[in-house]
């Protein structure tokens, strides 16, 4: 199994020179006895997979499908309505991501089996117990739940390979996980052992389905997944910059608050993600100029959540995939509960020093095409997620 030893060392070295924070020891603790610790388990386990199920030997990822785009801009919602499509897909649960072997999924389905038949499904009680108190008071911003399809980056963890260590400490100028398509040697560890983890989950969920895959940063991912993936079809989420880069960031950066920091200590971070953020837009359009035989649709946020039957039919038509009459009369029934698609917290551009004429002004292209409103140069503005 592959482990980026280059960022685990870089993330090493910031957190020793990290000497004012109180989470330092806990934190070495982890990174230099867990996280090897854990790795030599994973390892063993993904070598096994191929002696205990020789199917994986031969299972291919065909023409699998990805949503990217800037975060908040409607990944989650498309990505979980072509989610209800089980006959055709299969995707990455979150509890699913913290096991990256087929051995270990099988392992802890085997366990919930028997929990539900001779413990009365005791530990299936104190697991959504446990996960409505971790993920219940975010829910509002971000609806997480172990058994919630989620983000595949989420799956590269145990390789070192995940955002979200830029969650838990701002060092967005230590680690990039955004910018693959210009690090080559990473470009082909990672898509290689994103190759290998993919394959587990297909053939865990029959072997026969179509992967599908949602994450924001894959955005920056686009050719390497192309190269990878030659079959690859691609869903681009667009929606008013004025409204999902300040929301983004504003989930950041509560992310960061509440984790202890201080805005001293992620200004730098906050910066490079809202560069990184004119850059979601920016690149998956280069790429896929590049790339016109690439099966692709761009879904407008506006069009999925005023009428997500519609768009999904158009997703469907541009990716040639056929659409089951069951999926069609379920689209049916959730389309006036998706109309009411909304969020609950406020935020504004000015809390970022984000000015709205700059946005314009590099991303007008985009404002010309889309026809979104100009946004008011104020940057004091609210707007709701």
């Amino acid at each position: 199994m592959y482990f980026d030893i280059d960022y685990w060392w870089r993330v090493v070295r910031h957190v020793w020179g990290l000497r004012g924070w109180h989470k330092r020891t806990s934190m070495l603790v982890r990174l230099i006895l867990w996280i090897p610790l854990r790795t030599l388990l994973h390892s063993a386990c993904f070598v096994l997979d191929y002696l205990f199920f020789p199917r994986l030997w031969t299972q291919r990822v065909e023409r699998p499908v990805f949503i990217v785009g800037h975060a908040r801009s409607g990944t989650t919602l498309v990505h979980r309505l072509m989610g209800a499509d089980g006959e055709t897909f299969s995707y990455f649960l979150y509890w699913e991501m913290f096991f990256p072997s087929l051995l270990q999924k099988k392992v802890v389905r085997g366990a919930g089996w028997l929990d539900a038949r001779l413990l009365g499904g005791c530990l299936n009680r104190k697991l959504k117990a446990w996960d409505e108190k971790t993920f219940g008071p975010y829910r509002h911003m971000h609806y997480m739940s172990l058994w919630n399809p989620e983000e595949d980056c989420f799956a590269m963890a145990a390789a070192f390979v995940s955002q979200q260590w830029s969650l838990d400490i701002p060092m967005m100028d230590v680690v990039d996980f955004f910018h693959l398509d210009s690090m080559p040697v990473k470009r082909r560890r990672w898509m290689h052992h994103y190759r290998e983890l993919v394959k587990r989950q297909l053939l865990l969920n029959g072997g026969g389905k179509t992967h599908l895959s949602k994450n924001p940063v894959m955005s920056g991912w686009l050719d390497a997944l192309i190269e990878t993936f030659p079959d690859a079809r691609i869903v681009v989420m667009m929606r008013d910059p004025a409204e999902c880069m300040p929301s983004c960031l504003k989930l950041v950066q509560v992310t960061w608050k509440g984790k202890g920091w201080q805005p001293d200590d992620y200004a730098l971070s906050l910066e490079l993600l809202t560069e990184i953020s004119f850059e979601h837009f920016e690149n998956p359009r280069q790429v896929l100029s590049r790339h016109e035989q690439t099966p692709q649709i761009v879904v407008d946020y506006r069009k999925l959540t005023t009428a997500p039957r519609e768009t999904v039919h158009s997703i469907y038509e541009a990716l040639n995939l056929d659409m089951s009459e069951r999926l069609d009369s379920w689209l049916l029934a959730q389309a006036e509960r998706e109309k009411k698609h909304q969020g609950k917290f406020e935020y504004s551009l000015g809390e970022f020093f984000l000015r709205s004429d700059d946005i314009y002004a590099r991303l007008k292209v985009f404002y010309e095409q889309y026809q979104w409103p100009i946004p008011n140069t104020q940057q004091g503005d609210h707007v709701n997620d």
